[in-house]
């Protein structure tokens, strides 16, 4: 698409054997100090020797350290322009397609004296990688010496760290995953016999918060490697794969992947895929195949782009530092073990088989010694001193210090000894290695059978049982041959939730995680106990998204899960006994799962023609650990009958193409069926019920207006309320939502009293029985209707009679029965206790002169009655502190009008003053109840 690099603003940065032309005084020098930049010849590794004599000493030092600022003044020196300016280093950006965008790719700008670097930008989201490689080649290993490491600095998205040290810590988990998605699909491209230290450091330096960083982080990586001398195969790219509905989606956004039902990352080269990894919700292995079909298509077109820009300004690579063991040791070797090879293998169980094989490359060391094939000294040539170099000189060595450098200064004649080859005892383990591999994939190939005894479809043997640990919520022991996975659960409320720091800045909990360890003594070693390593968060990540879709959400199951999974033995393919005994303990801890899953890992025989195959690919289901090893794929499927959870696949050689993964897919379900049927038989089977070990959780609605009423002030009270009900926790939520977590019903019921009570909306015409009276006041007293709840008794409302003073007929502590009749707008409550009392009975009188003087007092009373309501209007307006305040005037102001009315009906005697005095008390008490049914009414609605 972009091939012909039209974004390409300047020259190309880094030199290039090509790019260049030398004078022939500078020809000699620049072959005999730097081999590399001119490939059609090779140097003896002591070719420049007149060079480091000048001064050096006898220091301990790097060849290639010491030549490179000699090489970039040459370079330099040839490409001066006329105003004396150099053309080294310009800066180079292209725009690269990524999906259905691109993002653009500089290199040259920062970051100059690294053997790659590259700053890669998608929207807003910036990622900057950088490579080197060590100038001194390592200790031969079969380990490629490479780390990645990324990090997310906060400021990216304008955030600080949250900590007491403000600045970035150890790696995340997050990160470490992501490394683990840079690393598993470089490894596969680099050559073997390379063993130069190898870094590869990755930040995110803007985040936009719709550009995700992981796939761009992987596609800078492949570009760096690609641009820098590491003498890797080809160049690899990542992308992100969504599915929303039905359409497929490259590099989603993160909105978009939101509604996403598939999270698939691939990797690869322009030919084969190397890495994939993703979770789904039961996916259909069609709909899969089709997902990274599509994502291979994008890395294709990315991986195009990169080889044009590699074209333009990529660096010679360093493949003369590859050092690879002499032919004649793979020969020797397998002519010295081959046969005792073969029968070492079929040994089935790990460690007789591991301790054999130990002993048998043991005996293959000590044979080459005593031939005198094996060389004590260091085979690597690099790491070589000056004083080492003088020492090995003699007379028959010929070295000119002085005059103008030759390639044919330096002659050394070879000595006779070194006639007979000499290796390494590390070159020997490697090729015992490799030949013991080779031996195992011939013995599958041709004879049809594994280590164990098993065809390539077959399954090891599987038991499993749960309720092992009382004292836990659920356990479960899952065993498949030698692989073993002791797994614990765990409820809690949302407080025991792992609480996740990200660039978003948003507080995320997850109520739901998978911790997996794997100690030594798992395989029967002896090793170093500490943090989780790389290996133990990438494998306990897949289990946990491979149970994660089959999990209740937390309105139905409302509890934090976690699921501890140690790995007690392993001989393969642990982290899928991780999905298949964290299913049956999170049966035996009584979560109600949707379905049952597990899990299964695929291995590969590529190329069968080496090993007297018919050519066509060998797959195997539920490999061990040496066929892991040995083996050229490690496919990881978890799911159901019908369909996919998670997924993981490394590759360990270039590639394989779609209809290989296909087939092994199909495969996998084939297993994944049959390792279920075994599960179903697992003794003693699941409780799925809850323990009596686990806490009780119930969730209760209230008002979100109420939740404050629960915390209190600086959280007093609901740490008041946990202390005296008992309970473990109370946990609310802004939107009313109230989780209170107890260890027994008991507490949980006393606890939900306490609750409602606070957090009730008090409805006119409530009654409240044997209720305690808190305080008096003047005006009346506070009467407590639920815990922390108290209303105002007026002291017109607690007897049917006048009184005085409150205090008279009650004290602080009685007990008394009140209904609510009124709530203002401050949601204060007043409550009365008269309204409860019964009505006395009167007896029915015949009129009398008595009767008719009362008459005219009645319609005195009335117009006494008029002039009183007329007289509270005005007390009204006068600026009082609350309702209760008003209430307080009331009652002297009836007071006084009684008073009048008694005086105006001129009775001489006290029983006619008394009379006419109780008929306004009852007329004002009538008046007085209409008004509040009135304002009940406005709260009603």
């Amino acid at each position: 698409m972009l091939a012909n690099l039209s974004g390409v603003r300047s020259t190309p940065c880094y030199y290039h054997s090509s790019h260049f032309k030398f004078s022939n005084r500078c020809k000699p020098f620049i072959s005999a100090s730097c081999p590399r930049l001119l490939s059609s010849k090779k140097s003896s590794k002591f070719c420049s020797l007149s060079l480091l004599l000048n001064g050096t000493g006898g220091n301990r030092f790097a060849v290639r350290a010491l030549l490179e600022p000699e090489v970039s003044e040459s370079v330099a020196s040839a490409t001066v322009d006329g105003d004396g300016g150099s053309s080294l280093l310009q800066p180079v950006s292209v725009k690269i397609p990524f999906g259905d965008r691109e993002i653009l790719v500089e290199t040259g700008h920062i970051g100059r004296q690294a053997s790659g670097s590259v700053m890669a930008t998608d929207g807003e989201t910036i990622v900057y990688t950088s490579l080197c490689l060590s100038d001194v080649a390592s200790e031969p290993s079969d380990f490629f010496p490479l780390s990645v490491n990324y990090q997310e600095r906060f400021s990216a998205a304008g955030r600080t760290s949250g900590g007491f040290f403000k600045r970035e810590g150890r790696t995340k988990d997050h990160e470490v995953l992501i490394c683990r998605l840079i690393d598993r699909p470089l490894r596969p491209t680099m050559p073997k016999g390379f063993y130069h230290e190898t870094q590869l450091l990755s930040w995110v330096l803007s985040y936009d918060g719709l550009h995700s960083p992981d796939a761009l982080a992987v596609t800078a990586a492949g570009i760096a490697v690609a641009l820098s001398e590491l003498p890797n195969s080809k160049a690899i790219a990542g992308v992100r794969v969504g599915l929303l509905g039905e359409k497929f989606v490259v590099n989603p956004t993160t909105e978009e992947m939101e509604n996403s039902t598939l999270d698939l990352f691939l990797a690869g080269t322009d030919s084969a895929i190397l890495m994939i990894e993703g979770y789904c919700e039961f996916l259909p292995e069609e709909k899969l195949l089709e997902a990274v079909q599509v994502g291979q298509d994008a890395v294709r077109a990315i991986c195009t782009s990169i080889d044009a820009l590699v074209e333009k300004c990529g660096k010679p690579k360093m493949f003369d530092a590859i050092k690879l063991p002499p032919p004649e040791l793979y020969r020797r070797v397998e002519k010295i073990a081959g046969a005792e090879l073969h029968e070492v293998l079929q040994i089935r169980s790990k460690i007789p088989r591991r301790k054999a094989i130990s002993l048998l490359e043991e005996k293959v060391i000590n044979k080459l010694t005593e031939k005198g094939y094996i060389s004590t000294q260091d085979a690597s040539g690099t790491t070589e001193t000056i004083q080492d170099l003088l020492e090995d000189e003699d007379e028959d060595e010929e070295i000119v210090v002085d005059g103008e450098v030759d390639e044919g200064d330096v002659h050394i004649k070879p000595k006779s000894r070194k006639r007979t080859p000499f290796f390494t005892e590390v070159d020997v383990k490697l090729v015992f290695k490799e030949v013991s591999s080779k031996i195992l994939r011939r013995r599958i190939v041709e004879g049809g059978k594994r280590s164990d005894g098993r065809s390539p479809e077959g399954i090891r043997p599987i038991t499993s049982r749960c309720g092992l640990l009382p004292r836990a919520h659920g356990s479960a022991l899952f065993t498949r041959g030698e692989t073993q996975s002791l797994a614990v659960v765990t409820l809690g409320d949302r407080q025991m939730a792992q609480r996740v720091d990200n660039l978003a800045n948003l507080e995320e909990f997850k109520r739901f995680y998978l911790q997996y360890s794997f100690p030594p003594s798992s395989v029967g070693e002896v090793g170093r106990m500490g943090a989780p390593s790389r290996r133990e968060i990438g494998h306990g990540t897949l289990a946990e998204r491979a149970l994660e879709p089959i999990l209740p959400t937390e309105d139905k199951f409302p509890y934090t899960i976690r699921v501890e999974s140690t790995i007690t033995e392993s001989n393969g393919s642990s982290s899928m006994a991780s999905v298949c005994g964290g299913c049956l303990a999170l049966q035996d801890a009584g979560v109600p799962l949707k379905c049952s899953i597990a899990g299964i890992a695929m291995g590969l025989v590529l190329d069968t023609n080496e090993f007297g195959g018919d050519g066509t690919p060998l797959i195997l289901s539920d490999i061990t650990g040496a066929e892991d090893a040995s083996g050229d794929m490690d496919f990881k499927v978890a799911g159901n009958e019908d369909g996919i959870t998670a997924f993981q696949m490394d590759i360990k050689v270039v590639g394989i193409t779609l209809p290989v993964m296909k087939e092994a897919l199909l495969q996998a379900r084939d297993g994944r069926r049959r390792i279920l049927a075994e599960m179903l038989k697992c003794s003693p089977p699941p409780a799925k019920r809850l323990s009596q070990y686990a806490p009780i959780i119930h969730v209760m609605k209230v008002a979100p207006e109420k939740v404050n009423a629960i915390i209190g002030s600086g959280g007093k009270k609901v740490k008041s309320i946990i202390e005296e009900t008992g309970v473990y926790s109370i946990d609310t939520q802004d939107d009313g939502i109230v989780k209170i977590t107890a260890k027994d019903f008991s507490s949980l019921e006393k606890s939900k009293s306490i609750i409602s009570n606070l957090t009730m909306v008090p409805t006119v015409g409530d009654i409240y029985r044997d209720c305690e009276i808190k305080s008096i006041v003047p005006f009346g007293v506070f009467v407590e209707i639920a815990p922390g709840r108290e209303g105002l008794c007026h002291i017109s409302e607690l007897t049917s009679d006048w009184l005085a003073k409150a205090e008279d007929a009650f004290k602080v502590g009685d007990r008394v029965d009140v209904k609510l009749i009124e709530v203002n707008g401050k949601g204060q409550l007043r409550l009365s206790r008269r309204a409860l009392l019964p009505v006395p009975e009167t007896k029915p009188e015949e009129p009398s002169s008595k009767q008719l003087t009362d008459e005219p007092a009645k319609d005195i009373a009335d117009s006494s009655e008029a002039s009183e309501e007329s007289t509270t209007k005005k007390n009204v307006n006068v600026p009082k502190e609350d309702g209760l305040a008003e209430e307080k005037l009331e009652q002297p102001k009836s007071k006084s009008s009684a008073t009048k009315l008694a005086s105006s009906s001129r009775s001489n005697s006290a029983e006619d003053a008394l009379l006419p005095r109780k008929k306004v008390v009852k007329r004002t008490r009538k008046t007085s109840s209409k008004a509040v049914s009135g304002v009940s009414g406005k709260d009603g609605e």
